[in-house]
């Protein structure tokens, strides 16, 4: 299939789920988008068991196998996810909340890592490095499909902003963690990666910190741009422009991309909104990257469900899958309230915080997108299938009941 018939069929079938979510189902959208997804899988695999002589499951598996998952969300869409989330995220409030959102990014996905890869190798065998891989691909937070919901809580904006800033830094963080960890445990994939202990160090600051300072740097040239220009279709497309070109050279500069993105969306979200667009264009341009933002999450959210074609499912593999979603709640857990923990005799914290920041820490697109990246090897297949596993329990679980324990915790006057 061309490219344009790719991108059709995802946008007729990401409409057509929706309309089918919307009229019947009424979950959140996204959320919904997968569910409907998930059942004309399952659809599928049944047509195929019933005639088999059709074909159906390996002709489908081919569409899903030339979708190249891994490849269109790391090189195409999370750049532009990263940077509308980044965009609508104040530095105002993230300023109020940057400690929290720094160690949870940071110690977090260490702590989280760490506890997934080392249960993991304990629980299936694997070698520790390549658990380690795996831990630090199910570590990062990926809250799109449940900020709709937890924003309907009527939470305080200081949660809000917790959740949102962490996702954001520790999505960016947790890749620049799983290149270094796959540079290790797989040296000869991935040839220009160091594999000592040094290298691994030196390429995490290198990769981080030039994220960031691309990131920094493209967002306030293009700030320096739009001051100077009082056009509303031409400063979307200013910022279209900074979102792909800026990852894309970031990918070129073997800096992180999703930091980059993540930077330039908050600056130009804030001082680019409050100092370089008209009212006018402020509109316009959170409109436009709103629509992206739904866009592109209904896609990414149908791929995932027609990416069960991808994995294989044997009795071993979701007895780990169960251990895999165990081992990711208690590291979620200990990569929340560690940082409060530590935190706690200089700020005040509700009881809230813990248990809404734990369940509301959903994995996505990114982790099965890792998954798919990996170097062929023995273990692939268990990983991509818990990794799998993981993200459907998830959004469908986590995503659907978060809502209501946000309501229940999340509006205590003294939440910080």
């Amino acid at each position: 299939m061309t490219f344009l018939q790719i991108t059709s069929l995802l946008i007729v079938l990401a409409a057509g789920f929706g309309a089918i979510n919307y009229l019947f189902l009424k979950l959140p959208s996204s959320i919904g988008i997968l569910v409907v997804s998930l059942l004309a899988s399952a659809g599928l695999l049944l047509l195929d068991l019933v005639f088999p002589a059709q074909g159906i499951a390996p002709t489908v598996r081919g569409i899903v196998s030339g979708l190249d998952f891994d490849t269109a969300l790391l090189e195409g869409m999370l750049g532009l996810l990263l940077f509308a989330g980044a965009l609508h995220v104040k530095l105002s409030d993230l300023r109020a909340q940057w400690k929290v959102v720094v160690l949870m990014a940071t110690m977090g996905i260490a702590l989280s890592t760490a506890i997934i890869g080392v249960g993991f190798s304990w629980l299936t065998g694997m070698p520790i490095l390549v658990a380690l891989v795996f831990g630090a691909l199910a570590s990062p937070t990926d809250p799109v499909a449940v900020l709709g919901v937890l924003r309907a809580a009527n939470l305080r904006k200081s949660l809000e902003t917790k959740i949102a800033g962490e996702s954001l830094f520790n999505d960016g963080v947790g890749y620049v963690v799983f290149l270094v960890l796959v540079g290790m445990a797989f040296p000869s994939g991935h040839d220009t990666h160091g594999s000592g202990l040094m290298d691994a160090i030196k390429l995490f600051f290198l990769e981080a910190g030039g994220g960031a300072l691309l990131g920094i740097v493209l967002g306030w040239l293009t700030f320096r741009v739009m001051r100077r220009i009082d056009d509303y279709p031409l400063e979307v497309l200013i910022t279209l422009a900074l979102a792909l070109g800026g990852y894309s050279l970031a990918v070129y500069l073997h800096v992180s991309a999703p930091i980059m993105a993540v930077c330039a969306g908050l600056l130009i979200g804030d001082i680019g909104a409050k100092h370089g667009m008209s009212a006018e264009t402020r509109k316009y341009v959170d409109a436009f990257w709103q629509l992206v933002d739904e866009i592109l999450n209904a896609v990414l959210f149908l791929m995932i469900g027609f990416e069960v074609f991808a994995v294989s499912f044997g009795a071993d593999a979701i007895q780990a899958g169960l251990g895999a979603i165990v081992l990711a709640l208690l590291a979620r857990l200990a990569a929340v309230a560690v940082p409060v923990m530590v935190l706690r005799p200089f700020q005040e914290f509700s009881k809230g915080v813990v248990p809404i920041m734990t369940w509301g820490g959903l994995k996505g697109g990114i982790s099965v997108a890792l998954a798919l990246s990996l170097p062929d090897s023995e273990w692939k297949p268990l990983i991509l299938t818990c990794t799998y596993m993981l993200v459907i329990f998830s959004i469908i679980i986590q995503g659907l009941s978060v809502g209501r324990l946000a309501k229940r915790l999340g509006r205590e006057p003294e939440l910080m």
